[in-house]
């Protein structure tokens, strides 16, 4: 699968095109940025890149079969349908939206066009949380009562696309959401009720503190842009727990490892720490795509994410 970026945000840069290049059955081949000079790091990687100085021109590219989009958030929608429209595929940064309903049209692009649309979770493709699931399904640590979760990281850059209302920015669409998919993924269960505890800052979220409560169990945490950096998921059931000490982006946060503690009090650690979780996700991506084949994080699965932080926004005290 020939792949194009839209953009040379810093994730495309350091994790999403050298993934691209390391994942089975891709390949890099162009990038689109309106500032030459952006493209460097890009063709240190790929001699030879094709470098499009527009981003209408990348998607006119017949070279191309899919496109990575990591704009701003406030243009993913746009340039999703875009691209499909197009004729490529799309594997789009979170959020993909800004709102549940948006994404709508995405799916409406998706089953016109019959190209696959995804929102870039990698952690969707990590086996640290096909493990988790699969200890949940087998009841290793019995029923389910409590979800526990944080991330947070340090970004007092107040130009950062970030700290920007207009486009999109702040904690709960940049961090938050991971909370919020991991434990909807691994439960495969919605909440019901929600209420939240936001802090912000020029009209940006900083800090949140979340409180669910889904049929079975209740879920916490908090996330937040402006502090020490702090990453964890704990599932604590009755007989025991799961904890996945680097959940999102380990190892470069940490030792990836997950624990979890059975009914006699033995503790069982697995690591992680040579998974490249955005190789995985290209690999899936491009199978799905090429085959039809089931993608662990549909639209409706992102839909679903986005309905929840649309909710606390509106639960905030």
């Amino acid at each position: 699968m020939r792949w194009g970026i839209l953009g040379a945000a810093k994730i495309a840069r350091t994790d999403v095109a050298p993934a691209i290049q390391l994942a089975n059955g891709a390949e890099l081949v162009a990038v689109a940025t309106r500032e030459v000079a952006r493209a460097a790091p890009f063709q240190a990687l790929v001699p030879g890149l094709t470098v499009h100085n527009s981003y209408d021109a990348l998607l006119a590219d017949p070279n191309i079969d899919a496109v990575y989009i990591p704009l701003p958030n406030h243009l993913h929608v746009e340039w999703s349908v875009k691209a499909a429209r197009a004729g490529k595929h799309v594997l789009c940064e979170k959020p993909i939206a800004l709102h549940g309903s948006e994404i709508d049209q995405l799916i409406a692009a998706r089953d016109t066009t019959g190209l696959l649309i995804a929102e870039a979770f990698m952690v969707a493709h990590h086996p640290q949380w096909a493990l988790a699931r699969d200890l949940m399904a087998q009841g290793a640590i019995g029923r389910l009562e409590h979800v526990d979760g944080c991330f947070t990281y340090t970004n007092r850059d107040l130009s950062n696309i970030r700290h920007s209302a207009d486009m999109g920015g702040g904690g709960l669409r940049d961090v938050g959401v991971y909370p919020c998919i991991v434990t909807r993924m691994t439960t495969g269960m919605e909440p019901d009720t929600l209420r939240a505890d936001i802090r912000t800052q020029n009209g940006v979220d900083i800090f949140a503190r979340v409180w669910a409560d889904f049929a079975d169990f209740t879920m916490s945490f908090y996330c937040g842009m402006m502090q020490a950096r702090r990453q964890q998921m704990v599932f604590h059931g009755q007989d025991g727990w799961i904890a996945l000490n680097a959940p999102f982006n380990g190892p470069n946060y940490g030792d990836c490892r997950v624990d979890w503690c059975d009914a006699d009090g033995r503790i069982t650690t697995q690591h992680f720490n040579n998974i490249n979780q955005y190789a995985l996700m290209i690999e899936a991506f491009g199978r799905s795509a090429q085959t039809g084949s089931a993608f662990a994080c549909p639209l409706e699965m992102s839909r679903g994410n986005q309905v929840m932080i649309d909710a606390i926004f509106d639960a905030a005290v």
